[in-house]
């Protein structure tokens, strides 16, 4: 079976961006207006709070190579009646105001010009895919700006807090949303099953809060922690609740916002656009069989690390196999070949990849599914919520009182986000 996906955004692979040639830049800043003033202590507190956010904003674009602009004008700033004007023109469901938060990370974004021109190439491959997942299911086309600050339209990111894809989703998270994660496959990191969950996910929070603003800020920090917001403020609305909510979630709308700006007029700002990203068509095969991607690259002459690209959810280059069908991306001109060729590719280095590891192989996957880890040669398994001492004791065919023994427990009661000790 065959599914045949002609655009580049519905496989994985990283694309290629070329430098252009590099022209001095002259930098203009235009007068600005006076700042609408947000319902916080001081303007002040609010840009204090910003700087906090710096690595957060850079290391979202630091994997993008500089691309130097062949403008030799680039407008720094404008006034703040042009950004607001501007802001209220696009054809927007979500509301996206305009004050002195969102215009400081405005102007972040159009001084990281070739970031951004590197950016908007790359919403060229993505937003197209967004944009059919979104009308699928309903969801305001805005959204898709939503991966630009989460991972820079970066599909292989990840977070020092274990995040991870295009839509940044914690492995709870995904999972909750129904990607496989595991220690061989990571669903994360597909294009295509990352975003149907991020939609999935963003519907389910606006049914929750009935404002995209809140829906937006919860995907960031959680519905609860918005809720306690909403709670301390008396009120439902992103801006009254802005003091109330985590430093780095008060700075997720304005810069949602902030990049909704930044990628609709960056030509008004003199900002010319990265060179075309080197593509390539590709074709998506479904298979039951386990299979190493040396194989496939050894047998059929396609550079591993291109399969890589393709392929990122498989972190051990291992196709589990088994009783579900796995998607295998390949370059469009070899996925005739792979059907014609899969014996050979099935057999070619077998012993060595794939049957002398099967059992460390089906030991890796057995604990990617049930959620536990070995280190040391110790079995370990962090308590999720809604988890009972019983429960976990069936799960790994032990006994509460082993359990409680093995941690030093002296009642049945457990904590999400703790780590029990499976074994003595």
């Amino acid at each position: 079976m065959k599914i045949h996906h002609l655009l580049l955004v519905l496989c994985t692979c990283i694309p290629l961006i070329a430098a252009a040639g590099t022209n001095d830049t002259i930098l203009l800043t235009a007068p600005t207006d006076s700042i609408l003033a947000l319902p916080i202590d001081s303007a002040a507190e609010a840009r204090q709070d910003s700087i906090a956010e710096d690595i957060f904003f850079d290391e979202a674009l630091a994997w993008l190579d500089t691309i130097p602009c062949t403008s030799d004008t680039i407008i720094l700033t404008m006034p703040d009646s042009v950004y607001k004007a501007r802001l209220q023109s696009l054809p927007f469901v979500i509301e996206v105001p305009y004050n002195n938060i969102v215009g400081a990370f405005i102007n972040r974004y159009i001084k990281s010009s070739s970031r951004l021109a590197g950016l908007k190439r790359k919403a060229e491959y993505y937003f197209p895919l967004f944009d059919d997942m979104l009308c699928r299911y309903d969801l305001p086309y805005e959204l898709c700006y939503m991966a630009v600050i989460e991972s820079a339209l970066n599909p292989n990111a990840r977070s020092r807090m274990g995040a991870a894809g295009l839509w940044q989703f914690m492995p709870s998270t995904g999972k909750l949303y129904g990607l496989e994660i595991n220690s061989l496959v990571d669903e994360r990191m597909d294009p295509v099953k990352a975003t149907d969950a991020a939609c999935r996910f963003l519907k389910q929070l606006y049914a929750t809060f009935g404002d995209w603003n809140l829906a937006i800020a919860a995907y960031n920090c959680g519905p609860g922690n918005v809720n306690k917001a909403i709670h301390r403020s008396g009120k439902r609305d992103f801006w009254s609740i802005y003091p109330y909510l985590p430093k780095e979630t008060r700075s997720y709308l304005p810069l949602f916002i902030a990049a909704a700006y930044a990628m609709n007029f960056s030509d008004d700002h003199g900002i010319c656009p990265a060179e075309a990203l080197a593509t390539m068509r590709s074709d998506t095969i479904l298979t039951t069989k386990r299979l190493h991607l040396k194989q496939v690259s050894e047998v059929m002459d396609i550079p591993l690390d291109e399969l890589r690209h393709l392929n990122p959810q498989y972190s051990h280059d291992i196709i589990p196999g088994g009783s579900k069908a796995y998607a295998l991306c390949l370059p469009i001109e070899k996925s005739g070949a792979f059907i014609d060729m899969q014996d050979s590719i099935m057999s070619h280095r077998a012993q060595e990849l794939i049957l002398n590891r099967r059992a460390e192989i089906d030991m890796l996957h057995k604990q990617g599914l049930n959620g536990s880890y070995v280190k040391g040669g110790v079995t370990y398994y962090k308590i999720k919520n809604g988890d009972t001492l019983g429960g976990i004791a069936k799960r790994f065919h032990v006994s509460v009182k082993q359990l409680r023994k093995w941690n030093n427990l002296k009642n049945d009661n457990i904590r999400a986000g703790k780590t029990l000790r499976i074994g003595g």
